[in-house]
């Protein structure tokens, strides 16, 4: 390597043994950000979520230490769920940006069309749309949760308490008018955070993730 961002990283590249090829779906990934402003399906749209959000959840959990193998399918898991929230909790920021990530097929199944979403128009179609994209995202939550074998619990509490803030906005987002996310960033208070810590801690750390 001979950029210096790259030559820093060699230590730990070593040192965690991180394989060259998840850093170049990272970098897929932003590619991707800088060719595409539409994605056509799901499946398109997950390669995208792995490239920019499953592949630091598998680098944070090598480094991060683990014993079973499985906790890198939760790793994948989570990152998708993750970035799915962000999506969600962005569709007007992105709109501004003529950005649509949420499926073109999708939007055409709830009766959406792109403009809608440029023109930030809040209805039934588009909160239908929307809980649609949250409560596949909580799918994407539940497996990961329960993939988290109990051994490495521990060793994984940030990344495990991320997504727990994450999917209480989410489910936030769900409750209260998820259309609003068009003109409205919907973001959870300091305090909240810290409520959502708080009762992670005060239950029994398995039964909190895995429920």
């Amino acid at each position: 390597p001979q950029h210096p961002v790259t030559q820093s990283l060699l230590n730990f590249i070593h040192a965690y043994e991180l394989n060259e090829a998840y850093f170049i779906e990272m970098l897929d990934g932003m590619e991707m950000d800088l060719k595409f402003n539409r994605y056509e399906s799901f499946k398109q749209l997950q390669l995208y979520c792995y490239r920019v959000a499953g592949v630091v959840g598998i680098l944070c959990v090598k480094i991060l230490g683990f014993k079973n193998q499985i906790t890198l399918k939760y790793a994948h898991d989570l990152g998708i769920a993750l970035q799915l929230t962000n999506i969600v909790r962005d569709v007007g920021e992105d709109a501004r940006k003529n950005r649509i990530y949420i499926p073109l097929d999708e939007l055409h199944k709830f009766n959406v069309n792109e403009e809608d979403i440029l023109n930030y128009r809040e209805n039934k179609n588009i909160s239908n749309l929307l809980i649609y994209q949250i409560e596949r995202a909580q799918t994407f939550y539940t497996s990961a949760y329960k993939k988290i074998p109990k051994e490495d619990i521990n060793g994984q509490i940030a990344g495990l308490l991320m997504g727990k803030i994450y999917e209480t906005l989410l489910l936030e987002i769900k409750r209260d008018r998820p259309e609003q996310v068009l003109n409205h960033k919907v973001i959870l208070p300091p305090l909240r955070k810290l409520l959502v810590i708080f009762k992670c801690f005060l239950k029994n750390k398995f039964y909190a993730f895995s429920n």
